[in-house]
């Protein structure tokens, strides 16, 4: 048993001002993902920094430039059943319902599910090399069973995939993440938040040490009249995604404005081609040119022994759900498109 020295901050100062100064001291909201990695010896804490006393990061509000600020702390849950949500992201608000269980989005806040770390079998059995947990241990993934595992955008070192739902709506939706730390406040854009593995796959994503999430800010474009989140699994609750697309289409008529296309399931982080969006800006929305973009998300893509069958799944995924945000309708229960 590891002796874990447990404390309150009452604002974001107070909290960064404890954890500054060790590796081991850490940030707990809603204590999801850290109390796993905790119990399984994965990682290790002298010190739990609790911060859900931070009361201004537990709102949700609209912003001057006529987006909407999700506060840190607030729960998965009411983020996916707030009203601003529901109208005018209802995109997040399925991805966000898509993941984990009731219990689960209750307690999980949007900054956590941010850091929340892979759930490679390898990475949680401390009893098998694996370079996200140990560095230059080795990959047992690679030779192992790799069903889950990525196909695109690894390296030789890992093939873990991240596991959010919530995070592939926000990589579609670009939205900016803000950020406190010991040296002020900053910004970073979404896609440049979580890292591929390369060289160090135990470095999830580009916080600095001792900083602290304060929310999330979406943009005023969301996507609201033609969405789809589409959630492939091996069970239908409570299973985190072999392949997930969130799919946002601007249109004018029949022609495609805008298109924003992100997957899960597949890679280290959120997985976005901009190259795909752009091939698709102008054209018609037919299922024709969706499977062409599909082709140029899916360029590179490298399948090991057991997990081939992702690249083909993808690219029915991503079709499927592309005509799906044609007509939001086809997703309520009930509905039997022929897609």
């Amino acid at each position: 048993m590891n002796n874990i020295r447990y404390t309150k901050a009452q604002d974001a100062s107070q909290a960064i001002s404890q954890i500054k100064g060790s590796m081991g001291n850490k940030f707990i909201a809603g204590g999801t993902n850290i109390i796993d990695l905790l119990k399984y010896f994965i990682t290790t804490a002298d010190t739990l920094v609790d911060i859900n006393q931070i009361s201004e990061h537990h709102a949700i509000q609209q912003t001057e430039g006529g987006g909407v600020f999700l506060g840190a702390l607030v729960t998965n849950a009411d983020t996916a059943y707030h009203p601003l949500i529901e109208k005018r992201y209802p995109l997040l608000s399925k991805a966000i319902l898509a993941g984990a269980s009731p219990q689960i989005r209750n307690m999980a806040t949007n900054g956590g599910n941010l850091l929340q770390r892979t759930r490679c079998y390898y990475f949680y059995d401390i009893n098998t090399p694996c370079n996200k947990r140990e560095p230059g241990s080795g990959c047992s993934a690679i030779g192992g069973y790799n069903r889950i595992m990525a196909i695109l955008g690894t390296s030789e070192v890992c093939i873990a995939v991240f596991p959010s739902d919530m995070c592939v709506a926000l990589a579609a939706l670009e939205v900016v993440v803000h950020i406190s730390g010991p040296d002020g406040n900053r910004t970073l854009p979404f896609a440049d938040f979580h890292r591929l593995p390369g060289n160090t796959p135990h470095i999830d994503n580009n916080l600095q040490p001792g900083e602290l999430i304060t929310g999330i800010a979406l943009p005023a474009k969301g996507f609201e009249k033609n969405y789809s989140y589409l959630k492939l699994r091996d069970r239908n609750s409570y299973a985190f995604a072999l392949v997930s697309v969130a799919t946002g289409l601007e249109l004018e008529g029949d022609s495609i404005k805008d298109a924003r296309i992100a997957l899960g399931g597949v890679a280290h982080k959120p997985w976005r081609v901009k190259g795909a969006e752009e091939y698709l800006t102008g054209k018609s929305a037919t299922r024709e040119n969706f499977a062409t973009a599909a082709d140029i998300i899916l360029k590179g893509a490298v399948p090991y022994e057991y997990n081939s069958f992702k690249i083909g799944l993808a690219k029915k995924a991503i079709i499927r759900n592309c005509m799906m945000a044609l007509d939001p309708q086809s997703q309520l229960p009930g509905a039997h498109p022929s897609l």
